[in-house]
């Protein structure tokens, strides 16, 4: 037995050292936050982040936390349909680009692996959470294209789709039932993570093209980025 893990019925758990010790993590993940976002790029340049990105940042990251114990449902390997967790790490990157996003969704990564933890190896534990999370981020690219909140959210959400898939194939697949289809197998974690993630992703974008939604998302953001 480790003194951050045990193995048990082929899963590695966290023991309470393992669960401080993340929990550090996620603690330094926000001191990073502070220290990058904080950072002057030169001596008489602007900020390259301000002090309102980290506090709109941290905002975001509760957010998402809160609402992803608020599950429509749940699958039995994992995986969930929330209250719109994933569009609040969005937003960071809609508002204030990759880099502020990918941060944020890196630290929510380390508080959902404090959540949920899966342990199978090191690989499948960044794919699954580290990875997947800070891929939310990614809608920072698409943040001054048109339609770009809903363009960049369904960029993140693909892309964290896209993680849970590959670590679907590489290491879930192996503890699948022997009676378990095999013309099945190919497809299986493709179906399987993008069933809750499309889902949740299809519901969040209706709700964003709601006329009063849009609007609000627009003050928000005028909010967020003045």
């Amino acid at each position: 037995m480790s003194y951050f893990f045990y193995f048990e019925d082929g899963y590695y758990y966290l023991t309470g050292a393992g669960t401080a010790l993340m929990a550090a993590l996620a603690a330094s993940a926000l001191i990073l936050a502070v220290l990058v976002l904080g950072k002057k790029e030169n001596a008489g340049k602007r900020k390259v982040f301000s002090i309102k990105t980290l506090t709109f940042s941290a905002m975001a990251m509760a957010l998402a936390f809160v609402t992803s114990y608020i599950k429509v449902f749940s699958l039995p390997y994992g995986g969930s349909v929330t209250l719109f967790s994933m569009l609040f790490i969005c937003l960071i990157g809609y508002w204030y680009g990759p880099r502020a996003g990918i941060l944020t969704g890196l630290s929510y990564s380390i508080l959902q692996f404090l959540q949920e933890p899966y342990i199978l190896t090191p690989l499948q534990v960044c794919l699954d959470y580290f990875f997947a999370f800070s891929a939310l981020g990614l809608s920072g690219f698409f943040r001054n294209r048109k339609n770009g909140l809903v363009i960049g959210y369904l960029a993140g959400a693909f892309a964290r789709g896209l993680c849970h898939t590959i670590g679907g194939y590489l290491f879930w697949m192996a503890y699948m039932p022997d009676n378990f289809p095999k013309a099945f197998t190919k497809v299986y974690p493709i179906v399987y993570n993008y069933s809750y993630i499309g889902l949740e992703a299809a519901v969040t974008v209706i709700v964003l093209f709601v006329p009063a939604v849009k609007k609000a998302m627009e003050r928000v953001k005028t909010l967020a980025c003045s």
